[in-house]
């Protein structure tokens, strides 16, 4: 059986389990071994203060599985988090979006400053480490780059790192309530900007939903083209990584050639969709085509950008500076990152390999599969090494797709798109791509009349902060741009 990156759900079939039950099955589950993907709410249930809650589980039998709750605002219950750390920074975003307490929650702070708390920056309630000879170190939310806001406070011994504290929020943007204030067919645009260097991620993830309420899928070659867009973006944001990694050691080579050779393959991504980021490639039911002199000029830019690349990353593996750097710096134990439920390259550089292209492949992993790159050290080493061996393993599936003489890539309109668009009524649909720092989720919920009801996003990154706060603990504070860079999460994507 096919296990689908998008499952449809019937709310009109199902009772949501009161709150207390909606616990206790989403604690027996994570008990027996499933993972939890999201947990969210909904303000405005059946009532003005009833609050819908959704958990978002993946089993590795049949892959997506919605569960369905219902609270009152102000309601409590005994916090996940102390069993299953997993669940921190999504019992975390329920209290702050909709007031319902996780009781006993070891670590409840602000995620985004939403509602009542918004602009109330300086009330967030730092932890502290005592003693004489502690000192802090506060660093942004104002950076001297061109980066988005946050701040990171250093509690330090000397120059080693004992404890570090990451606040975020400063450009929360309400990005869920704008996508109410559309027709769904027309927020394409604004879904690709969410996360500005993942909105193919994005995109692809909400045309998924899109098209499974509607009841007309894509044709599989639009799934082709969605799959070698979103391979391409993927390549280019590690190599930016890898740019960024080389800057931060003052590894010059590697700052040179990266940056030139990522530009290649954006510039690729530009002649096919019109924009470097590939905004506008795709669009529901149809993807931006590959003439036959576009296929041949995007594998042969591919081609060569492999050869450099690969001399590229040999020098830059082979070099004592960088060695001494990256190996034993930032280390992320496996365990650790399984228990915080860490995603993408972070939870596979310490050896937890979580891919949805290989967990929930869909019809098109399922054809032309993708291989999941796994390293164990857990370190800054390790994440580098995932993004180099992700990048060979994305080229090879594109030479693949791009070879086969069989697939017609010449793009098209799978489906009719009228201005009547309907969308099946009382239903949730989940949907997650592998985006390029794990899985993108979002959830489309409708009303009776098939109107949007609400809209969940989330970004890996939302899990992934906590990782890069616990792989600084014990090293020194000059080791922490590796550390961040390693990990290189996106702000936006937390800030939503």
């Amino acid at each position: 059986m096919t296990k689908n990156p998008v499952v449809v759900y019937d709310l009109r079939e199902t009772t949501p389990l009161g709150l207390a039950d909606f616990i206790n099955e989403c604690d027996r589950r994570l008990t027996e071994g499933e993972r939890l993907l999201s947990l969210f709410g909904r303000n405005g249930g059946e009532g003005e203060t009833a609050v819908a809650v959704t958990a978002v589980f993946v089993t590795e039998s049949d892959g997506l599985s919605v569960l369905r709750g219902v609270a009152k605002k102000g309601d409590a219950y005994p916090a996940l988090t102390l069993k299953h750390p997993s669940a921190h920074i999504y019992e975390r975003e329920l209290w702050e979006q909709t007031g319902v307490l996780p009781g006993g929650h070891p670590w409840l702070k602000p995620v985004r400053f939403e509602g009542a708390r918004q602009q109330r920056m300086d009330d967030y309630p730092f932890f502290a480490v005592r003693g004489r000879e502690v000192h802090e170190v506060g660093v942004g939310p104002i950076h001297a780059g061109v980066i988005e806001p946050g701040h990171f406070r250093f509690m330090c011994h000397g120059e080693t790192v004992h404890h570090l504290e990451i606040q975020l929020g400063y450009q929360h943007r309400g990005v869920e309530k704008l996508l109410l204030q559309r027709p769904p067919k027309n927020l394409t645009p604004t879904v690709e900007s969410i996360c500005g260097d993942s909105c193919i991620a994005y995109a692809w993830s909400y045309l998924a939903a899109l098209e499974a309420l509607s009841g007309t899928p894509a044709g599989f070659e639009t799934d082709v083209l969605r799959g070698i867009a979103l391979e391409m973006e993927r390549i280019a944001i590690h190599v930016a990584t890898l740019n960024g990694l080389a800057t931060d050691i003052a590894f010059v080579q590697g700052t040179g050639s990266y940056g030139r050779l990522r530009t290649a393959v954006i510039n690729a991504s530009q002649r096919v969709s019109g924009n470097r980021f590939g905004r506008g490639w795709l669009r529901p039911w149809r993807t931006k085509g590959l003439t036959d002199a576009l296929r041949q000029d995007v594998r042969q830019t591919l081609a060569d950008f492999a050869v450099d690349l690969r001399r590229m990353n040999d020098l830059m593996c082979s070099a004592l500076s960088v060695k001494a750097r990256f190996k034993g710096s930032g280390v992320v134990s496996t365990q650790a990152a399984r228990d915080l439920g860490l995603l993408g390259v972070a939870a596979r550089a310490s050896g937890v390999a979580i891919d949805a292209r290989s967990e929930l492949p869909g019809r098109l992993y399922e054809r032309a599969p993708m291989g999941s790159v796994v390293e164990s050290s857990g370190d800054c080493w390790a994440r580098m090494l995932v993004r180099m061996r992700e990048i060979d393993t994305s080229l090879e599936w594109l030479f693949r797709v791009l070879d086969d003489s069989t697939l017609d890539l010449s793009g098209g309109t799978a489906a009719p798109v009228g201005a009547d668009l309907r969308l099946a009524p009382e239903q949730l649909c989940v949907s997650v791509v592998e985006g390029v720092r794990g899985q993108v989720l979002l959830a489309l919920e409708t009303e009776a009349d098939g109107a949007l009801r609400h809209v969940k996003v989330q970004d890996p990154s939302l899990a992934n902060w906590f990782g890069l706060a616990l792989a600084v603990r014990d090293n020194g504070i000059s080791d922490f741009p590796i550390c961040n860079k390693s990990f290189d999460l996106s702000y936006c994507g937390n800030d939503l």
